[in-house]
């Protein structure tokens, strides 16, 4: 099944706002802003990258580094870099193979990408200048590519979770995130709450890339032991709502020692929109 270009930037737009909705504890949300940025720099970030994002004219890597520069005009800071780089080859599959089942029109994408894709998602890593960024010997986003997109990911796949998605077929989305967003959204019909369960169950599962680049691996079990509790709360409860005080909870302490999983986050937006996406391509 084809889906138009305006029905992609709808599935996309409605994925980041899900993910704003929930309550993650130490990312952004509707209910606790923090790390200098708001609600309203990630909306706009959606609002404007959602167009270069799913041009059907771009290849991968210049859908990359068109709605890095868009979302960098407009908010003036790195509140997407992850989402875009999840999403994108998404995206990409589903204007490229529309005949195949997501996951291995996935495949296919992240299997032929090219010396040309590192370059625009390089340069768009540099226009992003995301926080920890530091010069590397071998494919520094600095210097020109001389390997493809998926070879320069598998260099930083170790110490990335983001990167590992591209030389995993996106394991974590597919046998992980969306499992769990489709279990909880079924039991409770909330899009934000079953994105929550996500966030707490990767968070639960695998250090944040984010996290670890500012602080090494200090917090990484403390996080790990918090995020299974919520994992835990969340089976359990009857209600979603009995969890916000120990989410609110959660969310001061992580803040307090600047912690921010924002790796986990965008895993978060790009598992939703697979969801988003397997859904429709089925109906």
């Amino acid at each position: 099944m084809t889906l138009s270009q305006n029905t992609l930037i709808a599935l996309y737009k409605n994925a980041c706002e899900v993910e704003l909705q929930a309550f993650k504890p130490g990312n952004v949300s509707i209910y606790a802003e923090g790390h200098d940025m708001t609600v309203d720099d990630f909306r706009k970030s959606a609002e404007v990258s959602a167009a270069p994002l799913c041009d059907e004219s771009y290849s991968l890597g210049e859908k990359i580094f068109y709605t890095v520069k868009a979302t960098r005009e407009a908010v003036g800071c790195n509140t997407n870099l992850g989402i875009i780089l999840l999403c994108a080859p998404l995206i990409y599959a589903v204007q490229h193979y529309p005949n195949v089942k997501l996951r291995e029109a996935l495949s296919k994408v992240l299997n032929n990408t090219t010396i040309d894709d590192a370059n625009w998602t390089f340069k768009a890593i540099l226009l992003a200048s995301p926080g920890g960024l530091g010069e590397v010997e071998n494919q520094d986003v600095n210097q020109n590519a001389s390997v493809t997109l998926q070879a320069a990911m598998r260099l930083s796949s170790n110490k990335d979770r983001i990167a590992l998605q591209y030389v995993s077929d996106y394991k974590d989305i597919f046998d992980l995130g969306v499992l769990r967003y489709t279990c909880t959204f079924n039991r409770w019909g909330e899009q934000s709450w079953a994105a929550v369960a996500v966030y707490a169950d990767l968070l639960s599962q695998f250090s944040d890339s984010h996290i670890e680049r500012k602080f090494g691996s200090r917090y990484s079990a403390r996080v790990a032991t918090m995020m299974r509790e919520l994992s835990n709360k969340l089976e359990v409860v009857n209600d979603p709502e009995q969890v916000k005080p120990l989410l609110y909870q959660m969310d001061a302490e992580l803040k307090s020692h600047g912690l921010n999983p924002g790796t986990s986050a965008d895993l978060t937006v790009a598992t939703v929109l697979t969801a988003f996406l397997e859904c429709s391509l089925h109906k």
